[in-house]
């Protein structure tokens, strides 16, 4: 296994380029969304789906922007590997989580079992689809496109740990600057998903940005449903047998 690589999105310089998007898209042909002017911000992609890899969020606020650049978390316990019914979906050598088209039955399982409501199934072929954080550029020794297009590095990529570092010391610098909103999501091991692969400095609540405050992998009561489903098949085949002595 490789040294984990991430994606650390600082949201305090982010200019709303939309570079980015577009990055994204030409590298990995990803198709257009529709082109939808929704009428209501600068927003013309709405949120992240099967045919929107990166999305860049504008959020007006008390005469100001807020700008975010949001995409798939690569999961430290993806929900989405674990009711993957065909393998479908696997972790690479870098510990990022990757969809696998050609093997992906369209089943769907994914789609709800991911806390961030990431991955989405393409209505043309009914397949899964998300962020591969450029496996194939990873895998040659480049970085993802998205960060090699942004013109002011809010979204920088690297190994996790120095991203950690990095990012922690600019909420120290926003902080001593004036910025007390400044904080961190995702980029804890102790959170309920075991931490993101791609981790955000934001200015406000998570929710603000349409983050959920306090995610949890999905599947985290898998285990305890199965024994309890095992418990009650048990116990009815007890009965079923117990009554079938008694009549005889």
């Amino acid at each position: 296994m490789a040294e984990r690589m991430g994606f650390f999105t600082d949201t305090s310089v982010c200019i709303g380029c939309k570079a980015c998007e577009v990055a994204c898209k030409e590298w990995n042909d990803v198709p257009d969304d529709g082109f939808v002017f929704r009428a209501t911000s600068y927003d013309n992609t709405g949120s992240l789906g099967a045919d929107t890899w990166r999305h860049v969020a504008f959020i007006e606020q008390d005469g100001k922007w807020l700008m975010s650049s949001d995409v798939c978390k690569h999961c430290t316990h993806a929900a989405c590997l674990d009711v993957c019914p065909t393998g479908a979906l696997f972790r690479t050598e870098f510990d990022t989580v990757v969809v696998q088209p050609d093997i992906c039955n369209g089943c769907g399982y994914c789609v709800p079992a991911c806390p961030y409501g990431v991955i989405d199934r393409r209505e043309r072929d009914g397949r899964a689809w998300k962020c591969t954080m450029c496996y194939d550029r990873l895998r040659g020794g480049m970085e993802p496109a998205c960060a090699k297009a942004c013109p002011t590095d809010s979204i920088q990529f690297g190994p996790l740990d120095e991203l950690r570092e990095r990012a922690e010391a600019r909420v120290e610098r926003l902080h001593a600057d004036g910025v007390p909103e400044a904080r961190l999501y995702g980029e804890s091991p102790d959170d309920g998903v075991g931490g993101n692969g791609a981790f955000f400095l934001l200015l406000d609540e998570p929710e603000t940005y349409g983050l959920p405050p306090d995610p949890v992998v999905t599947t985290r009561d898998l285990p305890d449903m199965w024994r309890w489903a095992g418990g009650a098949a048990l116990t009815l085949a007890g009965a079923v047998a117990v009554s079938f002595l008694r009549r005889r």
